[in-house]
């Protein structure tokens, strides 16, 4: 899928409710998609860690035959959600496609608007990671 179908996605299951509780449950769902592909305590680094965040969290990357995947974890449950959705739109697309989209999924599902400001701090930090890591693969 691409990055743009798979924000549509997000789009559509956050519409099904209309309640903002409903919608934090949702994305905690998420977050316990994370535990599927857990990160390796290893990884969990000053190196890796985000600056940035109200919490504590980490993304890696790793380039494979011209794909970038991506794994990461957060010591809080809505900020796992978060880092899951992320992931999941951005991870397994080519370093191009990620410098190169346009995350428009965020605001459409209400999320900005429904974070504290460090929140969003934390989230802006952790696409920015994501477009450093694509830029260091962008071949």
């Amino acid at each position: 899928m691409t990055i743009n179908e798979l924000q549509d996605e997000i789009i559509e299951e956050f519409e099904a409710f209309d309640d903002w509780v409903e919608r934090y449950q949702l994305l905690v769902e998420y977050g316990k998609e994370l535990k599927n592909n857990p990160m390796p305590e290893a990884d969990k680094t000053d190196t890796n860690k985000i600056d940035g965040c109200q919490s504590t969290v980490w993304i890696t990357s790793r380039y494979e035959n011209g794909i970038l995947y991506f794994q990461g974890d957060a010591d809080a449950l809505l900020v796992q959600g978060i880092v899951a959705l992320l992931l999941h739109v951005l991870s397994a697309h080519t370093p191009q496609e990620i410098l190169t989209s346009e995350l428009y999924f965020i605001d459409r599902i209400g999320l900005r608007e429904h974070l504290s400001p460090t929140r969003s701090n934390g989230v802006a930090a952790m696409l920015k990671q994501i477009k450093l890591f694509a830029l260091a693969y962008n071949r």
